[in-house]
């Protein structure tokens, strides 16, 4: 890698205020002391999807973050900006199919009890079935999914919460999709670790750190390290346009807005630019607009909208989960938290409880448009249902709506992304990053790496943030430190 020169004239803008788009503020500070960039968040709270929302007093994980990484870098961050204010969080999870609930991961006896004998030698001679004769390619999530775990397998437990989840047929899921979030996981090594005890798998690690107030604290406290070290986080401030002349971004329109009603429109330049909206969005406000087939591209991109019903239970504890997948086709909910089970922080008051109710679905479905009070009791009633607690005893609610949860692997979307990659590397001077600024549905630690490259790149080094290897977050055999850069020599 290039050692870092020693410049001090750089002026970085950043776009969102996520973790990727935080994180690559923190991390070129902590390289250059002299830095001072400025991060423009179009929402009124930093964090993104891992924000903590709040709510009479309690406090709401959007999707649940587990903080675990095979990361070294990313580990150091999270325990700088948070100290002490880490706590270790025991796992304990389940997944509810057919009227029953199954231990995740997977424990043999319990497994046994549930699907039956007879079913389970069936399930076996499926894989056998599926590797002795797989599928000879992989092109899509369900020939992925049964080339290891069999066909029956995946008939029982991958298509229903895949198809919940995506609102696609699994046909039309990239293979790269499932490889990236089911990892190494196969039937074998289920197997085994349930018989054994052991367990590598990173999706299936039986604890985790959790910030005590919720994920959003750490992004508000990097938040607070960035103003303090001489940044800026301007909150509610949109980017509605970004300017190029030929291949050089020479600034950005930010719109920002106030709770009185009040806009205002500000054109702000900069040396170098970090992005980390999502692709389709950033291709349809650069101006001049990009050549026609990279815009039609960009459009091509979906992505997979969520909502959350968080119901306050006169019950204190009436599951002991922090989450539940729900893959029952009888009710619209598809994951279930218990927010005391992450943090006892995340609760107001100690004889109650405060349970999130997930449901995926897209900003035009007749879900996304329902009104509040209405998904209060659709909620109740399935919570109910589940029997996981009583419609009677929900006292308070709040409904959180987040869009672009999810960028989509559908079968159009990697010829598409190609498209747009291409163009965007061919920017002098912009970088994007995060979960929707690569169109990759990565987990926190991996967008987080992605802006601590960008930063670096900032500052003379090579990387293909585009590149980043995704195995690295999660083997143990693939562990390995980037380059370290050189002091920075800051001009006095």
């Amino acid at each position: 890698m290039k050692d870092f020169d020693d410049r001090n004239d750089r002026s970085v803008v950043i776009v969102g205020g996520g973790p990727a788009g935080l994180t690559a503020a923190y991390h070129l500070q902590k390289l250059d002391p002299h830095a001072a960039p400025v991060v423009y968040e179009a929402s009124d709270a930093v964090g993104g999807i891992s924000r903590t929302e709040f709510h009479n007093g309690n406090r709401f994980d959007i999707g649940g973050h587990r903080f675990f990484t095979k990361l070294p870098e990313v580990e150091a961050m999270w325990h700088e900006v948070l100290g002490d204010d880490f706590i270790s969080v025991e796992r304990l999870s389940r997944i509810f199919y057919k009227d029953r609930y199954y231990d995740y991961p997977l424990k043999l006896f319990n497994a046994l009890k549930n699907i039956g004998v007879w079913e389970s030698v069936r399930i076996i001679l499926s894989y056998a079935k599926w590797r002795l004769r797989p599928s000879p390619v992989e092109d899509s999530f369900e020939e992925w999914v049964m080339n290891r775990f069999g066909g029956r397998l995946y008939m029982h437990f991958f298509r229903s919460y895949t198809e919940k989840v995506w609102g696609i047929d699994p046909k039309e899921i990239r293979a790269d999709w499932a490889a990236q979030r089911i990892k190494n996981l196969s039937l074998g090594k289920a197997v085994w670790n349930a018989i054994s005890g052991a367990n590598d798998t990173t999706s299936l690690i039986e604890r985790f750190n959790y910030p005590r107030l919720g994920p959003g604290m750490m992004w508000e406290k990097t938040r607070d390290c960035i103003e303090t070290n001489g940044g800026l986080v301007q909150m509610q401030s949109e980017v509605i346009s970004v300017k190029r002349e030929e291949q050089r971004i020479t600034g950005i329109d930010v719109r920002t807005w106030d709770y009185g009603g009040s806009t205002e429109v500000k054109r702000v330049s900069g040396d170098h630019f970090v992005n980390t909206m999502a692709l389709r969005d950033l291709i349809n406000v650069m101006d001049p607009p990009p050549p026609t087939e990279v815009v039609e591209a960009a459009n091509r991109l979906k992505y997979r909208d969520f909502l959350i019903v968080s119901l306050c239970l006169q019950n204190a504890d009436p599951f002991p989960d922090n989450w539940i997948y729900i893959h029952s086709p009888k009710v619209n909910v598809a994951r279930i938290q218990n927010f005391r089970a992450w943090s006892d922080e995340m609760v107001a008051d100690k004889d109650t409880a405060s349970i999130g109710m997930e449901y995926f679905c897209d900003d035009t479905s007749d879900l996304w448009q329902t009104d509040d009070a209405d998904l209060r009791d659709l909620a109740a009633r399935e919570l109910e249902q589940l029997g996981l607690g009583k419609a009677a005893e929900v006292v308070d609610f709040k409904v959180i709506r987040q869009r672009k949860a999810y960028p989509v692997y559908d079968s159009a979307y990697r010829e598409a992304l190609d498209v747009v990659s291409g163009w965007i590397k061919s920017l002098e001077n912009f970088q994007t990053v995060g979960r929707n600024g690569l169109h990759r549905y990565n987990n926190q630690d991996h967008s987080m790496l992605s802006a601590m490259l960008a930063a670096e790149n900032i500052l003379g080094a090579h990387h293909d943030v585009w590149d980043v290897n995704v195995e690295r977050s999660y083997h143990e055999e693939f562990v390995v430190d980037p380059p370290k850069p050189k002091p920075v020599l800051a001009l006095e």
